[in-house]
């Protein structure tokens, strides 16, 4: 098998704009007079990979706009594609094992083909073995597979013994598929007859006669939970089944999640890291080049998968797919020193509505970083909003500060990423390369997903001369390698320039890794909400982590924040030591 493949990606694919197909002209096979680099019937370029070479690789570095990618295959993947899409298309290298009466989770960075396994699993996509115009039956992918776990998990699947029930990745289509109330559609797929209990578990009985289109994010998420474990299936597949959620609601889903595989099993896809440590019992490596090919890795105990995932090198499969490995330092000292006072505010009660927000007197101090934990509903943003100027009050907001604020919601339009971010050009190695940001600036702002949306949006925010940066959930839509690689960029970037930053998250792991203070909000969402700090994080996170009734440990190898199994040794000492946070 070759050890490279040559990736076509048409949406960058732009004939006109280099000249009139540059890729051809240049390609050391097509100047000696073989088909290599053609035009395909809808205008844009195709690969003959028969054909192609590695001296090839001078078109794909010659094309302006990225849309030729020549890839070097590690050594050791010496087999044929489960799937690849037409034509020149993503390869997908081996598959995730459900397995019954475990929770599986998959990790890896976007656009490496997570959700594409899921789908193949589901039945919601017929792999081609990489053969083009090709659908691969039950005796083909058992007979590729025989020997391993995969081929009794197949030959199930043929012989329907199992049922598949999926909640995919995009909950917000629901309302557009569907229409009617949350009760509506649960009773469709409610196979089982536990409708009641399971909207009691997933904290949705109060919406239950709330129409689809009327529910926020995080009520639409565990909606689609609940329709999903509802069917009567004996395999839940869950693709990111903890985006649009808060801290709580993350861990009363794990734990939901977690009891379904009693007797059945479940595979999951996530990017909160504490999160899928706290809900999986393996873990499946996936690495590969974005948009280019993706592969599974064995199935590894959970613990031993994220360190593994962390350091970057697979060693049974020999295989190193990131240079560096990720170690979680402790964050710098921050009590040397007098500090200097940025901003303070006193005691304020802001109402809208029915809601009652209680922001109590605090201050940020010149260089800090201070983390905001709640729930949803509860009056973070507002705060953020008061805070920035956003929102218009008297006495709250110091109108002096200069403040760059990002918000939650993000909004497109046709403005060219290159034009929105021009005052960022001068960030271009501290903010611009390591969000990945530069191949974006040929397109428009509403061309983007939401990942690359919000990696503009943050660089945007911070290439403004600003004393105060306010980001309100800045890893949504980020993959766990995108998080961990802003949380460094954010840190260095205030440290460097002695400046301040507010952050709003519900990702435990960014906030421990970024924040020296705690800004906690506590309440009843929708109703009220009271703000306790900033607080020393120690005081912070014990009085957080007491609520959500968890502990936290420290990993050995590499400082990343664990939840410790309820009950365990290291779980009952540190409840009896009324410390919740290591």
């Amino acid at each position: 098998m070759a050890k490279r493949i040559m990736v076509v990606k048409k949406d960058k694919c732009n004939p006109e704009g280099c000249g009139g197909y540059l890729c051809m002209r240049v390609s050391p096979s097509n100047r000696a007079g073989k088909e290599a680099i053609v035009k395909d019937t809808d205008g844009k370029v195709k690969v003959n990979e028969n054909v192609i070479t590695d001296a090839d690789r001078i078109a794909a570095n010659k094309c302006p706009f990225g849309a030729l990618q020549m890839i070097n295959l590690p050594e050791e993947l010496d087999e044929d594609p489960i799937h690849r899409y037409p034509p020149n298309g993503f390869s997908l290298y081996r598959l995730p094992i459900p397995l019954f009466g475990k929770v599986v989770g998959i990790i890896g960075k976007n656009g490496i083909g997570k959700s594409t396994t899921l789908n193949i699993i589901a039945g919601l996509l017929k792999p081609n073995l990489g053969i083009k115009d090709k659908e691969a039956d039950f005796k083909e992918l058992i007979d590729k597979f025989k020997g391993t776990e995969a081929q009794g998990f197949l030959e199930k699947l043929r012989d329907g013994d199992i049922k598949v029930s999926f909640k995919p990745q995009q909950v917000d289509m629901i309302p557009k598929k569907y229409k009617g109330t949350v009760k509506d559609l649960l009773d469709k797929a409610n196979e089982t007859g536990l409708l009641e209990t399971v909207a009691e578990k997933l904290d949705i009985t109060k919406i239950l006669e709330r129409n689809l289109e009327s529910i926020s994010g995080g009520e639409l998420q565990r909606v689609a939970i609940a329709a999903a474990s509802l069917k009567d299936a004996n395999l839940y597949l869950f693709d990111e089944p903890t985006s649009y959620l808060d801290v709580k609601q993350r861990v009363k889903v794990s734990k939901y999640i977690k009891s379904l595989s009693e007797e059945k099993g479940v595979v999951v896809i996530e990017h909160d890291l504490i999160i899928l440590d706290y809900m999986t019992d393996l873990i499946h490596v996936m690495y590969g080049e974005e948009g280019a090919y993706g592969v599974c890795s064995l199935p590894r105990t959970t613990k031993k998968g994220i360190n593994t995932y962390l350091d970057g090198y697979l060693k049974e499969e020999n295989t190193r797919f990131r240079n560096e490995s990720i170690i979680f330092d402790k964050v710098r000292s921050e009590k040397q020193g007098i500090k200097e006072e940025l901003t303070s505010w006193k005691d304020y009660e802001y109402k809208v509505g029915n809601f009652n927000l209680k922001i109590k007197e605090g201050s940020i101090n010149k260089g800090e970083i201070i983390g905001v934990l709640g729930e949803n509903g509860i009056g973070k943003t507002s705060f953020a909003k008061l805070l920035s100027g956003e929102i218009k009050s008297e006495g709250f907001s110091d109108s002096e500060l200069k403040i760059s604020y990002k918000p939650q919601y993000l909004e497109k339009n046709d403005e060219l990423v290159s034009f929105y971010l021009r005052n960022a050009m001068k960030y271009e190695s501290t903010l611009l390369n390591p969000l990945n940001i530069k191949s974006l600036f040929t397109k428009s702002l509403n061309q983007l997903s939401g990942g690359e949306l919000q990696r503009v949006a943050i660089a945007k925010c911070l290439s403004e001369e600003a004393d105060l940066y306010l980001l309100d959930e800045p890893s949504a839509y980020l993959d766990v390698e995108q998080r961990l690689k802003l949380t460094k960029v954010m840190k260095d970037f205030m440290y460097e320039r002695g400046k301040s930053a507010i952050i709003i998250e519900h990702d435990l792991l960014f906030l421990d890794y970024l924040s020296h203070k705690l800004l906690v909000f506590d309440g009843e969402p929708s109703v009220n909400g009271t703000t306790q700090g900033p607080l020393e994080m120690a005081e912070g996170m014990n009085k957080f982590l007491k609520k959500l009734d968890i502990t936290f440990r420290r990993d050995e190898e590499n400082n990343r924040p664990r939840v410790n199994n309820p009950g365990s040794q290291k779980d009952r000492e540190q409840r009896l030591k009324e410390s919740y946070y290591y």
